[in-house]
């Protein structure tokens, strides 16, 4: 049998609830809950000296004890209900060390809690101050703010230094554009991300990282950083047109696939393309990278050309120039075409990351970006609780092409 939770008793709420008649009453500046917060921590102090010295105030059992009750020193403190002023009981000997609000101490850390996730969700230092005092009455200073946020980084560099597992079938490697403080200027940055899936068909962020520009030689370093952490083989590596992406893939991994993000393809394509055309010149695109296979994909291509040639020739050149990178999917049976053919996985996640960014604006450093974007990352990751559809059928694929690279033990 489990325990039956203890309820405060209906008269007790009766009794708090006697003059309540607006929302205000019940949850504004000087609201019920704010009062309640603020006795329920005043009663649990004064339990926590009357467990120290051993006796309930006023007991003649205190008498001589070699230890007494000495006043009490007023306290503000910061609290999700707004800030409470509390009186911190004192002992004469000085060995009191309240455990509920500890000395120095201003806030509560669930009051930290609601700043960093404000934070996270993009609203500036002023935005937190302006939504503070709005709703709870409290002054909250930017140093505040920028010390409470500033913890995060040790969570960051502890994620982005953890180890690896050894394979992962699927490798997702992108990037997103951010505009940030860099000696006194404000740029465009790129920020990248890896996204593996694992041999569970889990979605894992392995890692972000910040430079000055998009580049092959930087994605070396990071792929590189990723074969350090763990990582011995990745099957496939999903990645845009990026020159020299590949090249810097299959250095550090030699045995890996590939495949260019047929969504970047299409969307590159239509940059040349008026909206009355758009429409009709997709629906032919989607003709050859859904081919059942590459002669079909191929057949396509060609017949593609012959109908747009004229109008865009463009189009068919990036296609036919980027062929090996297109055509590696197609030797997957369509449930692993599914997982692969596009970054439609990583792309999700640059669109949230987008949107917070906006929200911000500027950031005024690449701390700042990191600690914004791994929060708005960590808060993303919370949805991916189920494996990816299908993926049982595609591991079992897995094991038959990739042979003795699969790992025997999962």
């Amino acid at each position: 049998m489990t325990k039956e939770k203890e309820k405060i008793r209906k008269e007790v709420l009766d009794e708090l609830l006697a003059k309540y008649k607006t929302p205000e009453d019940l949850l504004g500046k000087e609201g019920i809950i704010k009062q309640l917060t603020q006795a329920l921590v005043q009663r649990a102090l004064e339990g926590e000296l009357t467990d120290h010295l051993g006796y309930e105030k006023y007991d003649p059992q205190g008498n001589n004890s070699g230890n007494s009750r000495n006043g009490a020193s007023g306290k503000k403190v910061k609290t999700g209900n707004g800030e409470i002023e509390i009186e911190v009981p004192r002992d004469r000997n000085g060995e009191f060390e309240p455990q509920l609000i500890k000395k120095h101490q201003r806030r509560f850390n669930g009051f930290d809690g609601k700043i960093i996730s404000m934070y996270a969700r993009g609203m500036t230092v002023r935005d937190i101050q302006d939504h503070l005092e709005e709703q709870y009455g409290v002054d909250v200073s930017p140093t505040l703010i920028s010390n409470v946020t500033e913890s995060i980084m040790e969570e960051v560099t502890a994620w982005q230094n953890r180890p690896l597992d050894s394979v992962y079938p699927i490798l997702y490697l992108d990037a997103v554009r951010i505009k940030a403080g860099d000696d006194g200027h404000i740029v465009n940055k790129a920020v990248y991300l890896a996204l593996g899936i694992n041999m569970e068909g889990h979605k894992d962020i392995l890692g972000m990282w910040i430079a000055r520009e998009e580049g092959a030689k930087f994605w070396l370093k990071i792929v590189t950083e990723l074969h350090n952490r763990g990582i011995q083989d990745i099957f496939i590596a999903c990645v845009d047109g990026l020159k020299g992406f590949p090249e810097a893939i299959n250095s550090v991994f030699p045995e890996a696939e590939v495949q260019l993000c047929i969504l970047h393809m299409v969307r590159q394509s239509l940059r040349f393309v008026p909206f009355k055309d758009r429409k009709e010149l997709a629906r032919d695109l989607k003709a050859i990278y859904s081919a059942k296979t590459v002669d079909e994909a191929a057949n396509n291509l060609v017949l593609f050309r012959k109908k747009w040639d004229n109008k865009y020739p463009t189009i068919g050149d990036i296609w036919e120039r980027n062929w090996e990178g297109i055509i590696p999917f197609m030797a997957y049976p369509d449930y692993i075409r599914k997982v692969i053919y596009t970054t439609n996985a990583i792309e999700s996640l640059n669109s949230g990351l987008r949107k917070i960014s906006r929200n911000r604006g500027l950031f005024p450093n690449d701390e700042s970006v990191m600690k914004l974007l791994y929060l708005a990352l960590k808060n993303m990751k919370k949805k991916w609780s189920m494996p990816i559809r299908e993926w049982k059928q595609a591991l079992n694929q897995f094991a038959v092409i990739f042979g003795n690279r699969f790992p025997q033990t999962l």
